[in-house]
């Protein structure tokens, strides 16, 4: 896939995905929604590819959705008269960004979110579905929805209040305010605001980490269990599911590594990948 909307590159087995419609403060277009799931369908496939860090070009991670049609911004019938796909059927109408977020959290390798300015609408919502999020001090964030006279977007229903709170969720959503990297810190939207410089050093630092120290099957399975688990009823359910993958992990040729190289003060030589080696375990309900 030509990417117009995005761009890629690849570093010490971490690919970093830049939104990049700077002169548009990256705002979110359909098309940049189909490239950032290519590049997932990629990052997937490809086993040197052991984390993604996602960041913007310019002064903004990603302004929102494109307010290019003006009133018809978000009607879906104008959509199906523009768009392949889009529909102004009700029943089969599906957000855009709830398909950006669900193959985001679909995602077999981490993400990180090194947030660089503005991420407002859907430009937050997307960023919920990744694994760590950091910011630089000078980024805002916004759930403007309601000031558009929308309802949420992504699935940010279900993903805000498990981040940071039901209380926090219904502040932001109702209010619509935009507020600061502080605040964001504070109530655990990110788990940091730094530096403008040291944002991407940062992030690729802490993919770096993954990528060096541990098995990229046992991390994709990992990455499975905790998002899963938020939604399941009880505690007996999250043992059944980490019994399997203990199960499979337990007499992997992984694991069988890690314990011998623990034991010769060695760093491992992890084996296993996962475009071919992940289990079939049953889904998570």
């Amino acid at each position: 896939m030509d990417y117009e909307e995005i761009s890629t590159s690849i570093e010490a087995n971490v690919l970093t995905v830049t939104l990049d419609r700077p002169d548009r403060l990256n705002a979110y277009t359909y098309r940049m929604g189909r490239e950032i799931s290519h590049a997932l369908d990629v990052a997937d496939e490809d086993d040197d590819i052991r984390a993604v860090v996602f960041t913007g070009r310019g002064r903004a991670f990603c302004a929102g959705a494109d307010l290019e049609m003006g009133a018809d911004a978000f009607d879906p019938g104008a959509h199906a008269k523009r768009f392949d796909g889009a529909v102004d059927d009700a029943e089969a109408f599906r957000d855009d960004g709830g398909r950006l977020v669900l193959r985001l959290y679909r995602s077999k390798k981490p993400l990180i979110a090194a947030i660089n300015g503005a991420a407002v609408g859907v430009g937050a919502t997307m960023t919920l579905p990744m694994d760590f999020r950091i910011a630089s001090s000078a980024a805002r964030f916004g759930f403007v929805f309601a000031r558009r006279g929308i309802t949420p977007d992504g699935c940010s229903t279900w993903f805000l209040p498990r981040v940071v709170g039901l209380d926090r969720a219904l502040e932001w959503c109702f209010t619509g305010r935009v507020f600061d990297a502080a605040e964001a810190a504070e109530a655990g939207l990110i788990r940091a605001a730094v530096p403008p410089e040291e944002l991407l050093p940062r992030a690729r630092e802490l993919a770096r980490t993954i990528a060096e120290n541990t098995p990229a099957v046992a991390i994709a399975l990992t990455r499975r269990l905790l998002w899963g688990m938020q939604s399941v009823p009880d505690p007996e359910t999250a043992h059944l599911h980490e019994s399997r993958a203990l199960h499979w992990t337990g007499g992997s040729a992984d694991v069988r590594e890690g314990v011998v190289a623990f034991l010769e003060k060695r760093r491992p030589d992890f084996r296993l990948r996962v475009s071919t080696d992940l289990p079939d375990l049953p889904p998570i309900p």
